[in-house]
Order: structure tokens, then C-alpha cells, then sequence
């Protein structure tokens, strides 16, 4: 069984506990491979690492460092398809999700910040009359923490240390102990890729342990987190105090708006999938739905119909819709609210139950002969035809619940999403912006007008006018309220782990 270990200094480590965790295949829920189970010890080895690589790599020239992210970017390219699989079987999502969107994401991120980063300027300024001229620095702010979540596992991975490495900065990260898998594929092609050791030091283990100690590290500059809101509270509380930069980008409770005047079918599928992408485990899933009464009763009836559609099963099919539930943990914090929803005088339209799905079609097994061996390897994975008795839960529907009650207040982050009818903008307004949350909102409207009324009275950092997950990199991303502090996204993240130097030069 492949032992997945820490990669600090340049190299592949055992955790200084020499213990492991259990790494499990959410569709049958069996341990497939183990994890290195890291403390303190292994924090302080791979911030050592970080502090002793930062002063060559921030003074290598930013043409220096693109050219050595493109090779991980080729290899990356080159093993699209082992890491696309490793990703399914890690996470549970349908393989053709990460074949399309999760592993050429994480190419495009580093694509992005390592060309942005040739591209950045510093200002100046010419005081006249005082005869001087002042000109501002953004010098790279040293060793810094990424901790990424478990639900787009190399995509967010990626979207935090790409930037932190073309803006000069030597980084300890710390992937989900839930999705450990495609981490440490990319520990082993960093390897191949001739990247110095200790600019990407990578500790896995779990977040009381190994996050809590990367945030409390004294030589840490900046923490860039993003994960549960309750999480994200406790890094504030400790980092704060030790005034270090923090980005956290927290819980989602999203609103998804649809007027009468809609482009109808374009709304449906997009509603569709953007309530059911990856199991509806992505922050920017839109759990309660606020349909224009007029056209309330037929949205229903369509949606639904196409809901109770779509197929359930083997992440490795590609004709998979919906997967697993990334742990049994989740698994059962989304079945009660499943439960909460229907003590709350829910009606549940479509879904609700424990899925289970048939047997793997099976011939999907690849093997992990050279996972012991340096650069390119196959995981471990589930052997074809293994029964699929892990976490299922059926997308679920639910109408009959006031906008204020637990079910359309608390983050579910699963396959569930609500529905209600409201009759006025003033009205869907109250209640998109009743909840504690203010990541992203949806709005559906053929009226210019209405949309922009909308998106300017929206409490949410990213408001989608008829689309949905339509990104461009170059824009900023983030939340208001308890969805987080700071942005993400485009030059934001590299003015982020940089600081500020202001220098006056008297003629």
C-alpha cells in the first residue's frame, strides 16, 4: 500500500512521527492508501527548509522562475490523465469532471502566475516642487502558508502556491488530509522539474496538528487559507496578534436568482449543473434557488425531472453525473441536514436518500508499480469490479422552507439545494442577503437594467449575470461577511504575498 509522505527540501520525508493515516476511496469506502501523519516537528523542518531556500529563489529573476513553473506545467500536461484518475478516485468525483475542469485548472494556474509574474510593475512618482522622486517596491514577504481544502483538491491547491512561488516566496503547504493524493503526485513531478529545494515544501497530516502549527510558525509571513468558516475563525484568532497577512476564503450559503424573463433552457441546464457540480461540493454552488412566481410552478417541474436524471455511480465511468461524498464524515453531516430539512416542514421534491449505485463497470485499475521511484508514478486505485458500497447521497430537492430557517441558513455544502417562489426584487433580495454568508450569487434576467440593480445590491464578492463558474483569471476572487477577508485571483494574489517599500530619493 503506497505511503504518501512529506516533500521538504526538495525531497520525499517520512513524517517525524513515522505514523500514518488511512487515506480512503469514498465509493467503497476502503483504505487504498496511507497518509504521513505530520506534527510540529515536521512544520518546523519544512519552515527551516522555506527560510533557507527564500533568498535565492526571491532574488531569482522573475524570466528564471517562469521558465521552471512551464516544466511543471509540461509535466503536468504530460500526466493529465494519471492525475485526472488519482483525483476521481481520491475525492469521488466523476473523473470526467477532473479530466475537463480540475487537473488543466491547475495547468492554467500556473500558466497564469508564471507569465503575470514577468508582468508586474512598480509606481512611481515625481514630487514636484519638493524636488524627489518617490518610487514603490513589492519585494516577495518570505515564507509563506497555503492551506487548500478537499473538495477541488490540485485546483485550489494550485490557485494559492502558483502565485506565492512566481512572486519570489518560498512556501509550507498543507493539502486536505481527505484528498492527499494529487499533492503528492505534484510533490514528485516538482522533483522532475528541477524546482530548488525547499521553494515548495509540502506537509500532509491533519489541520489541529500540522495547519494549526504552520499558522502559529513565528516565521511564517502570510497564511492563505481557504475552508470552513469555523476554521477560518480560529486561524484569524492565532494569526492576527502575530500580524501576519492572512486570505481567507471561507463558507458559501449561495443565492441563485431566476426572473420569468429568463433564457430559459440556458438557465435550466446551467441550474443543473450548478447545483450538482462535484456532488455540490463547491463553494460556488447555488444551494437555494428563488424562482419569479410566474414561472416558479414550471422551473419545478423541469428541473426536478431533469435532477431525478441524472446518474449516479462509479466515479471512473465517464458517463458518471454525480459521485461520491468525499469522506463519511460529510457524508453524515449532509444526510442530517437532510433530516433537519424535513423536521423544518421541508418537502422533498426529488433525492433524499442514501444512493446505492451499481458495481464498477470494472478495467479501470492502474497500477502503482514505480510509486516508490522519483517523478512520474500511477496511485494506487480501486481494483475494476469492486463493489461501490461507499458514500452516495441521491441530489436532492426541496421546496416548502422559509428563507430564515436552518436548512436555507447553514452551510450544507452537498448535493441538496432548496426552492422558493418570491414575487418582487425587493423581496428575493431580502432574502439572498439574509444569510451570515456573501461568496457568490446567480442572477438569471434578459433585463440590463434589472441585473445591474441586482449585482449592486447583492451582499457577495462574485455576482454571475446568466452564466455560472464562468472565470477569467485575471479578476479577483473572494467573499464578504463570514465568506472571508482579502482577494484572491489575478494580480491580487501577487500583490498578496508581497509587501510594500515606499522609497523617496531627494534630486
Amino acid at each position: 500500500m503506497l505511503n504518501i509522505e512529506n516533500y521538504i527540501g526538495g525531497e520525499l520525508v517520512r513524517p517525524a512521527s513515522g505514523e500514518y493515516l488511512d487515506n480512503f476511496d469514498p465509493s467503497t469506502g476502503e483504505v487504498y492508501s496511507l497518509i504521513a501523519d505530520s506534527d510540529d516537528r515536521d512544520v518546523h523542518l519544512a519552515v527551516e527548509a522555506a527560510t533557507a531556500a527564500f533568498p535565492a529563489w526571491s532574488s531569482t529573476s522573475a524570466e528564471a522562475r517562469h521558465d521552471i513553473l512551464m516544466r511543471l506545467v509540461a509535466l503536468i500536461e504530460r500526466d493529465l490523465e494519471t492525475l485526472a484518475l488519482a483525483e476521481s478516485v481520491d475525492q469521488g468525483k466523476p473523473v470526467s469532471l477532473a479530466r475537463a475542469v480540475d487537473i488543466p485548472r491547475a495547468v492554467a494556474n500556473f500558466k497564469f502566475y508564471a507569465t503575470a509574474a514577468m508582468h508586474t510593475a512598480n509606481e512611481s512618482h515625481d514630487s514636484i516642487g519638493q524636488n524627489a522622486i518617490n518610487y514603490t517596491l513589492r519585494q516577495p514577504v518570505g515564507v509563506v502558508g497555503c492551506i487548500s481544502p478537499w473538495n477541488l483538491p490540485l485546483y485550489l491547491f494550485t490557485w494559492k502556491i502558483a502565485p506565492a512561488i512566481a512572486a519570489g516566496c518560498t512556501v509550507v503547504a498543507k493539502p486536505s488530509e481527505v484528498t492527499p493524493m494529487t499533492a503528492y503526485l505534484l510533490s514528485r513531478l516538482c522533483i522532475e522539474a528541477g524546482l530548488p529545494a525547499g521553494v515548495l515544501n509540502i506537509v500532509h497530516g491533519l489541520g489541529p496538528k500540522v495547519g494549526s502549527a504552520i499558522v502559529a510558525h513565528k516565521d511564517v509571513k502570510a497564511i492563505s487559507f481557504t475552508g470552513g468558516t469555523k476554521t477560518g475563525e480560529e486561524i484569524a484568532r492565532v494569526a492576527a496578534p502575530m500580524f501576519k497577512k492572512l486570505s481567507l476564503e471561507l463558507g458559501g450559503k449561495n443565492p441563485n436568482i431566476i426572473f420569468a424573463d429568463c433564457n430559459y433552457e440556458e438557465m435550466l441546464a446551467t441550474t443543473v449543473r450548478s447545483s450538482f457540480s462535484n456532488q455540490g461540493e463547491i463553494c460556488l454552488c447555488g444551494s437555494r434557488i428563488f424562482v419569479e412566481r410566474p414561472l416558479y410552478d414550471r422551473f419545478k417541474s423541469d428541473f426536478v425531472a431533469q435532477v431525478s436524471a441524472l446518474k449516479i455511480g462509479d466515479p471512473l465511468d465517464p458517463d458518471t453525473d454525480v459521485g461520491a461524498i468525499a469522506s463519511q464524515q460529510h457524508f453524515d453531516k449532509i444526510m442530517s441536514y437532510i433530516d433537519l430539512a424535513k423536521a423544518e416542514g421541508g418537502t422533498i421534491l426529488t433525492g433524499g436518500h442514501k444512493s446505492e449505485p451499481p458495481a464498477s463497470a470494472g478495467g479501470r485499475e492502474h497500477s502503482a508499480s514505480d510509486a516508490d521511484s522519483q517523478g512520474s508514478a500511477e496511485p494506487p486505485a480501486r481494483a475494476g469490479g469492486s463493489d461501490l458500497n461507499g458514500w452516495f447521497i441521491e441530489p436532492t430537492v426541496i421546496e416548502g422552507l422559509p428563507h430564515d430557517c436552518r436548512t436555507n441558513q447553514e452551510e450544507i455544502f452537498g448535493p441538496v439545494v432548496t426552492i422558493m417562489p418570491f414575487d418582487t426584487e425587493n423581496e428575493v433580495l431580502t432574502y439572498a442577503n439574509s444569510v451570515r454568508y456573501g461568496l457568490s450569487a446567480t442572477v438569471w434576467t434578459e433585463n440590463l437594467s434589472r441585473a445591474h440593480r441586482m449585482a449592486a445590491k447583492l451582499e457577495s464578492g462574485i455576482v454571475w449575470i446568466n452564466c455560472w463558474l464562468l472565470r477569467d483569471l485575471r479578476t479577483p476572487f473572494g467573499g464578504v461577511k463570514d465568506s472571508g477577508v482579502g482577494r484572491e485571483g489575478g494580480f491580487e494574489a501577487l500583490r498578496f504575498f508581497t509587501e510594500e517599500k515606499n522609497v523617496c530619493v531627494k534630486l
